[in-house]
């Protein structure tokens, strides 16, 4: 079994770039999605590959957090330390509740994680206590390419030494997740958060849950 990290393991199926605005307009920085999503993409692009591997998560949030601080030009620096505060103890709160689903996972199946993150995901994962459930973890800053690409999921099913045939893709993105692990022949289950409401699957008969909980009734 594969995972996505982002927006799968640290929470039900909503990405960082949502949770991070829901966050700054929590602290009274309102604004409007056309002007946020560009300054967080450039935020984001600008890590991949600029953290060292040892960067913890809490460095990871707090300098994405103030990329797009920068990006909104804030003067005052208060709300976005209040989004990076709130955002890590929400992923790990997130994190430490999934971790026994991961351990009952584990124990039947061989897991990993490709993930399009900066390069640090191993020390990620440490911090977020589910390190040890995964026998691959696959960084796209660390192997070059990203999801969709199909090298990368290959990359992961080698290290695990599973086909593809016999492997399953739990992931929150239709564009990255869903559609890169059919590509490869994979199954796939798409944990479908909030904002997808009115989406549709990839695929017609694809497996959608809303939480990653439901897997105990499809897996366990």
């Amino acid at each position: 079994m594969l995972f996505d990290f982002g927006g799968t393991l640290d929470a039900d199926g909503i990405p960082w770039k949502d949770r991070v605005h829901r966050l700054f307009v929590a602290a009274g920085v309102v604004v409007p999605r056309e002007r946020f999503d560009p300054v967080f993409h450039a935020a984001d692009d600008a890590l991949v590959g600029a953290l060292p591997s040892g960067a913890s998560l809490q460095d990871t949030v707090a300098r994405l957090v103030d990329g797009v601080a920068r990006g909104l030009e804030l003067r005052d620096r208060a709300p976005a330390e209040r989004v990076a505060r709130g955002f890590l103890d929400r992923a790990l709160e997130s994190l430490a509740h999934n971790a026994s689903l991961l351990e009952r996972l584990a124990e039947r199946y061989r897991l990993g994680i490709v993930s399009n993150f900066y390069g640090n995901l191993e020390r990620v994962c440490v911090d977020g206590g589910i390190r040890r459930y995964f026998t691959a973890l696959v960084d796209s800053a660390a192997v070059g390419w990203e999801k969709p690409d199909p090298r990368i999921f290959r990359h992961a099913l080698e290290a695990l030494g599973v086909a593809p045939g016999a492997a399953t893709f739990v992931g929150d993105s239709l564009p990255r997740d869903m559609a890169g692990a059919r590509a490869v022949g994979m199954r796939h289950i798409w944990l479908a958060g909030a904002g997808a409401a009115g989406a549709r699957p990839c695929c017609r008969d694809d497996r959608v849950i809303h939480s990653l909980k439901d897997l105990e009734g499809l897996l366990l």
